[in-house]
């Protein structure tokens, strides 16, 4: 390769990537599932985590997207993930009044006392139950 060769948009394979990340996040903050799962299915990592370790299941199930969080978990993704403040996917539905989130997230084995506040915490503030 020379220097004057590249693509059109002088991007690194570096820059690709973040770009890639990125409209990852965005599908699954979307509730865009098939496309989401066929990267996944591609090799996209399914515990991809942004800047604030929210991981894809994260950012689907506090946007209120059960299929994104089913298909996420059914392909391994974990559902007691952290992020970097110590919340849990389950605790964001909860907070958010996802129902139907939490209920998938429950079915999936996710543990309402993980994290901080926990979702069974949040449930409590807001006068749900889980």
């Amino acid at each position: 390769m020379t220097e004057e060769s590249g693509d059109a948009a002088g991007e690194t394979p570096g820059e690709d990537l973040v770009a890639l990340a990125h409209q990852m996040f965005d599908l699954a903050r979307e509730g865009h599932t098939e496309r989401l799962l066929a990267y996944v299915d591609a090799g996209v990592p399914v515990d991809l985590t942004d800047a604030s370790g929210n991981t894809l299941l994260m950012l689907g199930a506090y946007h209120g997207h059960a299929e994104v969080v089913a298909g996420l978990a059914a392909r391994g993704a974990d559902v007691n993930r952290l992020n970097d403040r110590g919340q849990s996917p389950l605790a964001g539905a909860v907070f958010k009044g996802e129902d139907q989130v939490v209920s998938a997230l429950l079915e999936l084995g996710a543990d309402p006392d993980a994290g901080s506040p926990t979702a069974r915490a949040t449930a409590e503030m807001f006068g749900r139950t889980l």
